[in-house]
């Protein structure tokens, strides 16, 4: 019985999903990782007694995790080990109350008696939205996530009268069916922003991505314990377990081809290592551009699968404590639709963004020395594009900005706390990981450019080359590379049966 050889490139969660599924199902597999750890975004920094998680800080859907190592014989408990977070969020306003999300019905509804107006009316238009939210979860869960549609013909094959009878919200855009819904105005500004998640902009996005509250509300919200990155070490244990070479410090800067296949990849050292089968975990639009050096004539039909928001991640160590965070906290801009617009429309860096603040010591004290803080601050600005006109000095003028906007919100003295601290920008987080643009998420998800869809994970123009990864259906997000994998090492089993 033989099996065929496949080349997995780059070690990020889609990658490695990808060949423990592969291996899991008889098939010789290796990984080429150009960095010195596997992960990709979910990477690890540690820095006078802090220790920070540089990429995902949230856990959600732990099903999908589950069924990967299930697929190689496994517990995941065994590798991996999880912890509740409660409250899911907090949500700060310039001139409004703090909010927190609660899972709890019961906390939920004491949080909504900080609104103005009756709680009782909040709490119906919440339970109505949910409901609504959670109608459009099981469906696209039923087809879109549970077999894998991977085009926008395989999505309407597959729905057909859903689709056409509107039991899928795809005619509004996500902040309309928010706004139908929810009357008020913070419960909106909330809602809208479960759009982080995949680094797009509610106005932009099809209603139906309004699933995304149900993912927390109905299944939780998790830490891994000990630190995100024990999420890669525990795939990296099951990967050892099972006998998956990965090559660390190997980077694969190009794909040989012969044809309408690939037959290898090749080594920034020379070496080119031959392959029935090559996995790219590299975004799609990058792969085609720099590993397989398309023309610029196919590559443009790709354009459609525009790259995501990329952002400045800021990385600080205090000396005190701001009691005020919780594990994860929101804190909006006065007018979040003028955020989006200038992100996303104009392709600008805005000059009050949203941001995202993750104070991970609430769950995890071993993050930060006694008596410090570990805060990671995170606005969401364009990707990378030339003429942009945007230099590293706006990048690090919009840092000031965070910290002001945070000190104004109620962490005062935070500017004067700082004991040590990092910033990425889109240039890093393009150099490390090689993502489209910088981009942070993958492909926008935007109706009118791609009705939402990410990149097919089979190549169009060579038979035995597949993608996974966040640019590849159902997009970004921990449990969504993790799906993908999974996803994708079935094409491979299904196209490439061994003999």
């Amino acid at each position: 019985m033989s099996s065929p050889t496949i080349s997995v490139i780059g070690a990020g969660l889609g990658g490695l999903s990808a060949a423990i599924s592969l291996k899991a199902a008889g098939y010789d597999v290796q990984v080429f990782e150009k960095n010195p750890q596997i992960g990709g975004k979910l990477n690890v920094m540690e820095m006078d007694g802090f220790t920070f998680d540089l990429g995902p800080s949230i856990f959600t859907l732990p099903q999908m995790f589950r069924t990967l190592f299930e697929r190689a014989g496994k517990n995941m408990d065994d590798y991996v080990q999880l912890d509740a977070v409660t409250p899911h969020w907090r949500n700060f306003f310039e001139n409004d109350p703090t909010i927190d999300l609660y899972q709890e019905p019961e906390l939920m509804k004491a949080e909504l008696t900080k609104l103005k107006g009756d709680p009782a009316q909040h709490w119906q238009e919440l339970q109505n939205f949910l409901q609504y939210g959670r109608e459009q979860y099981e469906i696209i869960n039923s087809g879109y996530f549970d077999k894998d549609l991977d085009t926008l013909w395989e999505f309407i094959r597959h729905y057909g009268f859903q689709l056409m009878g509107g039991k899928i919200d795809y005619k509004n855009t996500m902040s309309e069916s928010i706004y139908e819904r929810l009357s008020d105005p913070q419960l909106r500004m909330i809602f809208e922003y479960f759009i982080k998640y995949v680094g797009s902009s509610a106005l932009d996005a099809p209603g139906y991505m309004n699933l995304m509250p149900i993912i927390q509300f109905d299944y939780g919200l998790w830490y891994v314990r000990g630190g995100m990155y024990n999420l890669a070490k525990g795939l990296g244990k099951l990967m050892e377990e099972m006998n998956i070479p990965v090559h660390l410090n190997a980077d694969v800067v190009g794909i040989e081809k012969a044809g309408k296949r690939v037959t290898g990849v090749r080594l920034a050292d020379g070496t080119i290592i031959a392959s029935d089968i090559v996995v790219s975990n590299m975004e799609v639009i990058p792969t085609y551009k720099k590993l397989l050096r398309e023309p610029e004539k196919f590559t443009r039909k790709l354009e459609k699968f525009a790259p995501a928001c990329s952002g400045i991640v800021i990385h600080i160590g205090t000396n005190k404590l701001f009691p005020q965070l919780a594990h994860h906290n929101f804190f909006y801009s006065e007018n979040q639709h003028k955020h989006f617009d200038t992100v996303f429309h104009k392709k600008q860096i805005p000059e009050d963004p949203t941001l995202y603040v993750v104070a991970p010591t609430r769950t995890d004290p071993t993050k930060a020395p006694d008596g410090c803080d570990n805060i990671k601050i995170l606005p969401h600005i364009p990707p990378l594009e030339e003429g942009s006109g945007i230099t590293h000095s706006d990048y690090v003028a919009l840092k000031e900005r965070c910290i002001d906007k945070l000190e104004r919100c109620g962490l005062t003295g935070l500017r004067e706390s700082i004991i040590t601290e990092d910033l990425l920008t889109p240039l890093d987080i393009e150099r490390m990981y090689r993502s489209n643009q910088g981009s942070i998420y993958g492909v926008v998800s935007d109706w009118k450019k791609n009705y939402g869809f990410k990149a097919p994970k089979c190549s169009s123009k060579y038979k035995n080359l597949y993608f996974t990864g966040g640019s590849t259906n159902p997009g970004g997000g921990m449990p969504m590379v993790i799906l993908a994998g999974q996803q994708c090492a079935d094409r491979v089993i299904s196209r490439h049966p061994i003999s």
